[in-house]
């Protein structure tokens, strides 16, 4: 299949970022930091940012200034800001707000023992609580249109995902909706703990398509062991449009099991990737690094993007007179 056209990509740097730096900790980053790096990303052509967390202060405490952003943030028209929530007292808190973009969205894990450490419920109770969530949105007007399986490609716990395994949690997440009264239009496979490889990508892809080929895929990938571009380009040769990206590579996933849990692919490279094979992406890739520039100042350390110490220039100079 060839390259899409365009790509969307749904920045995610300000939520998983900022909730994993200092994790255990105090609140690390000031709340006027936060708020200024989404209006610096909003500046850069990005339609799509994640802003926040609604999750316990106590389990994540750099994300207990979740309302207090979201008043806080001067919003441009034509970008949606959006936030996580992993329970039904997640979504009230949102709604409460009256400042998020608030699409439906329910999740189910792959992983039995990651949905305890991250959720702490069983997949059977997360089945529940989806059901719960899918109820509560539909009190308050919403449609549920967007799933998402986390571990999808495998488990520092428990190994490899079949895909198998991915096509059942993919029917369950039709079920649910359909039961609520809605229609999934959208299904985010996240490699929560970067197990996954463009082989498995297409695989993975290519049988959810085969069997439901309406539904729009996307993909959520961790760095963890360096193949995140590698996937986006995989992805992307099956016609894949959709990327949850980091600037600057912020975040990780704490509980993945290991202290080398990285963040998502780098905002700004998979850009720079884009611009070289000519897949539009609407994004203004110097903008996107001075963006990826004042996160990694505001955070104190080296992150991981590339483009930090690179030219953005990747053309053959021309050549000399003899």
């Amino acid at each position: 299949m060839s390259f899409p056209a365009k790509i969307t990509l749904n920045e995610v740097g300000p939520r998983e970022g900022f909730q994993f730096e200092g994790i255990g900790q105090p609140q690390k980053i000031s709340t006027p930091d936060k708020v200024r790096l989404v209006e610096m990303l909003a500046e850069t052509g990005l339609k799509s940012i994640q802003m926040v967390s609604f999750v316990s202060p106590k389990q994540v405490p750099q994300m207990a200034d979740a309302e207090e952003i979201c008043n806080s943030v001067k919003q441009k028209p034509g970008v949606k800001y959006s936030g996580i929530y992993l329970n039904d007292t997640g979504i009230k808190r949102a709604l409460a707000t009256g400042k998020l973009s608030m699409t439906g969205k329910i999740t189910l894990t792959a992983s039995e023992t990651f949905s305890l450490r991250n959720q702490r419920r069983s997949t059977a109770d997360d089945y529940a609580m989806q059901q719960k969530i899918t109820a509560l949105y539909k009190d308050n007007g919403i449609e549920v249109v967007n799933g998402s399986i986390m571990a999808a490609f495998g488990c520092n716990y428990e190994g490899p995902v079949s895909t198998a395994r991915v096509l059942a949690l993919v029917e369950n997440l039709l079920t649910i909706t359909s039961e609520g009264g809605s229609k999934l239009r959208t299904l985010m496979l996240a490699d929560t703990m970067g197990w996954a490889d463009p082989e498995l990508i297409r695989r993975n892809v290519g049988a959810i398509r085969e069997r439901w080929p309406d539904l729009r895929i996307g993909l959520h990938l961790h760095d963890t062991r360096g193949l995140a571009i590698a996937n986006v380009y995989a992805g992307m040769q099956e016609g894949v449009d959709l990327y949850d990206t980091a600037v600057a590579g912020l975040g990780g996933c704490p509980f993945a099991g290991h202290k080398g849990a990285a963040g998502n692919v780098c905002s700004e490279e998979v850009v720079f990737l884009c611009q070289q094979i000519g897949v539009e992406t609407g994004v203004d890739l110097p903008a996107l690094v001075e963006c990826a520039r004042f996160a990694e100042h505001i955070v104190g350390h080296a992150l991981p993007s590339k483009l930090l110490n690179a030219s953005l220039e990747c053309r053959m100079p021309a050549a000399t007179a003899a």
